[in-house]
């Protein structure tokens, strides 16, 4: 772990004797199988969890306690009665997916979201490997932005050092996990948003290749599919037993089955070494130490490390943009046809995603020329990516930034030139549809904030990236927020 040198303010965390212990999901259910804690025991456990720390956090969009009670009331005192593979184990959704009788907000003031009719399709495969949700988790406004913060000055907090950000824009679950409020929580991505808020927090967190698991429903809206669920984790296995689980719900056939991956593989891989963001920005010493850290140990133990020369060029960043200013659009003009909700006011339109919209309006015609540059990235990959097993690389170019210094109330071009330069190398996959995983690998020198490292593969090597994660965390002792300060 990278050596911290200053004395920095105590973690904010709920890891307590109780019945979740520090266990991760796989473990917390093992143990409500063989009856040695209580669904009740377990979910009550949760509940009083976030009622303690949520106050300093601000992670829970929608509190369904009474919701997860009756769930756990109706399983009984004794083994089980789902037969899900995470039967009991507490969770929560981002507010992005909708939970019967409940509203999906998105992260946004524009309109008053209805209570949902049905569960989204990925709620329902959630609910069938058992999880009890016991909330929602905020976002920034419909997940456009790194960071979870509004408007009003509001934010999720870091839970490692609550005047940092959780990430975005699965930072609401990301902060809960961290803080261990639950094991696991569901996160999405879209161009980063499982990542970006696992490396800010400590956390593992899995982008799978396009559609190997169930999408959500609004992203089959979209006009080209960005966007997959997952899920953030303390650990590598339970991400592993997630996605195996995952598979037995549904599995798509243009992939071969993961499977369950439990360990490092024996065979030895040809990993790219990527260090080069979009432009001149810099990467921070923390960052290229925590990846070079990383290389060095994959290459003690046998695998071949080799640098990438390549660079995303400025016409990928503004097809990428461009693409989000649809999304942003579609929004704002099209959103009382999207979402279920009343009370419509698009003067509560938060400043970046009117600044995505203005973008669409003024370059709307680039739109052709656009999906020629996305098309770039498969030629970019093909050259530089794609011959090797896998590529290490940052999450981010940066430790997790101040609250404010991506809030959606900054100058729109200075917030802009700041969000590109955070997250530069996390939006490839997810035009390319390709998997990758954020690892931790230690924490900043000067402030204990964690650091996350990237493995990327080609499309459907899921298990390749998982069996490296697995190298990882059996070298690298992942930073634990409790046994901190």
């Amino acid at each position: 772990m990278i050596r911290n040198h200053m004395v920095t303010p105590a973690p904010v965390h709920a890891y307590r004797n109780d019945a979740l212990g520090d266990h991760d999901a796989v473990a917390l259910a093992r143990l409500i199988r063989q009856g040695d804690v209580s669904v009740h025991e377990v979910t009550e456990a949760a509940i009083a969890r976030a009622e303690a720390v949520d106050p300093a956090l601000n992670a829970l969009a929608l509190r369904t306690f009474d919701r997860a009670r009756a769930w756990a009331s109706a399983q009984g005192e004794g083994a089980q009665r789902h037969p899900g593979a995470f039967a009991g184990v507490p969770t929560v959704l981002k507010d992005t997916v909708d939970l019967t009788g409940h509203p999906t907000q998105m992260g946004s003031r524009i309109f008053e979201a209805a209570p949902a009719r049905r569960d989204d399709p990925f709620t329902r495969q959630m609910l069938a490997l058992g999880f009890n949700v016991i909330g929602k988790s905020k976002l920034p406004e419909f997940g456009f932005n790194g960071t979870t913060e509004y408007q009003d000055g509001s934010a999720t907090a870091n839970p490692w050092q609550l005047g940092f950000s959780a990430g975005g824009s699965s930072g609401g679950s990301a902060a809960l996990v961290a803080a261990g409020v639950v094991p696991l929580a569901h996160g999405n991505d879209g161009g980063g948003s499982i990542r970006i808020p696992a490396a800010a927090c400590g956390l593992v967190g899995l982008k799978v290749s396009r559609n190997r698991l169930v999408d959500a429903a609004v992203s089959r809206t979209l006009p080209l599919n960005l966007i997959c669920e997952g899920v953030l984790t303390r650990s590598v296995r339970d991400t592993a037993t997630f996605l195996a689980e995952g598979e037995t719900h549904f599995h798509n056939r243009r992939y071969p089955r993961v499977g369950l991956v439990e360990g490092p593989s024996a065979r030895r891989l040809r990993i790219g070494l990527w260090m080069n963001p979009p432009g001149d920005v810099p990467i921070d010493d923390d960052i290229r130490a925590a990846v070079m850290r990383a290389a060095h140990l994959l290459e003690s133990a046998g695998h071949s490390i080799e640098p990438i020369d390549a660079r995303m060029s400025q016409s990928h960043i503004d097809s990428f943009l461009l693409y989000w200013g649809l999304l942003a659009f579609s929004v704002g003009r099209f959103g009382r046809l999207m979402f279920r909700g009343t009370h419509w006011d698009m003067s509560h339109y938060e400043g970046l995603s009117r600044e995505l919209m203005r973008i669409f309006e003024r370059r709307w015609y680039r739109l052709p020329a656009a999906a020629m540059a996305l098309l770039g990235f498969q030629r970019l990959n093909a050259t530089h990516f794609a011959p090797f097993d896998a590529v290490l690389s940052p999450v981010v170019t940066h430790a997790s930034p101040r609250l404010g210094h991506l809030s959606p109330s900054a100058p729109p071009d200075q917030l802009l030139s700041r969000l590109i330069a955070y997250v530069g190398f996390t939006p490839m996959q997810n035009v390319l549809g390709t998997p990758a995983i954020s690892v931790p690998m230690g924490l900043s020198r000067d402030d204990a904030r964690p650091i996350g490292i990237q493995l990327a593969a080609q499309a459907g090597h899921e298990a390749r990236l998982l069996s490296l994660a697995y190298e990882l965390e059996a070298q690298v002792a992942f930073p634990k927020i409790h046994a901190a300060g």
